[in-house]
């Protein structure tokens, strides 16, 4: 039987790491794709490298990169399960982000996904596979990277389409969006900031920052078997902030004007 093979976009961050390394128990190879070639293979070179974790260079946002990912993840095996894990966003207000910073935003956001997707399907059919987008809360409500966002929303939208017109093949697709998680690019803003995670957590109904373990974890779960009935949805990974914000409910519920 071909080994199972699980593909993980953006692998060589804090979260693609996380999630390949949660992954790598429930798939025989965990396909690393990143742009970042250095990156990559350090990241695979830290997972425990071959035959368990394979690096393939590729830009997700060119078609003809994703081709070729996908002819090289068909050289490994058989591809089960799917995670668009790759993105990126621009701390700008939308008054400030220019039709550039918009139309990269959407090509890594969103289009990516479409495009990986798409190379990958007729093996994905073949598995009855799994598609996990990694979303975000910004796709959810606004919190500010407004290009990213709506780039974000899309992506949410989009995993409904495939769950909706694959789900005869025997495809299930789901997004996890991510609220505040403790990567590096966090811990470069704390640096600056050493209180920035304490000025977060008061945001969040459970009073922590998510980690990207917690993140994969989410991830193995809809990959797996025990979430064999469960397709179309946006699970957030976010400490509660999407319930309601913790800072809010506090104040109004001290406050005598309601």
């Amino acid at each position: 039987m071909p080994a199972s093979v699980a593909i993980v976009t953006g692998a060589a961050g804090d979260i693609g790491r996380a999630i390949a390394r949660r992954l790598s128990g429930s798939h025989d190879v965990v396909a690393l794709v990143d742009i970042d070639e250095g990156a990559l293979a350090a990241a695979a070179a830290e997972l425990g490298g071959a035959p368990s974790f394979v690096a393939i260079a590729c830009d997700v946002t060119d078609e003809d990169s994703v081709r070729r990912m996908a002819a090289k993840v068909g050289e490994l095996g058989r591809a089960t399960t799917l995670v668009n894990n790759a993105g990126a966003a621009r701390a700008v207000s939308l008054g400030d982000t220019t039709a550039d910073i918009w139309r990269q935003d959407s090509a890594l956001n969103l289009e990516a996904a479409f495009l990986t997707f798409r190379a990958l399907e007729e093996p994905l059919k073949a598995a009855q596979g799994a598609l996990i987008n990694i979303a975000s809360v910004n796709g959810m409500a606004v919190f500010g990277h407004p290009a990213y966002s709506a780039a974000k929303a899309g992506l949410i939208h989009f995993t409904k389409l495939v769950a909706v017109e694959y789900g005869k093949f025997g495809i299930r697709a789901n997004a996890v969006a991510p609220g505040t998680v403790r990567t590096q690019a966090w811990e470069a803003r704390a640096a600056a900031n050493p209180q920035v995670f304490e000025e977060a957590k008061r945001w969040y109904a459970l009073r922590r920052i998510a980690t990207a373990e917690d993140v994969a974890n989410a991830v193995h779960f809809l990959s797996s078997d025990q979430a064999s009935a469960i397709t179309g949805v946006c699970l957030p990974v976010d400490c509660g902030l999407t319930a309601g914000q913790a800072e809010l409910a506090r104040t109004f519920s001290q406050s005598d004007n309601y």
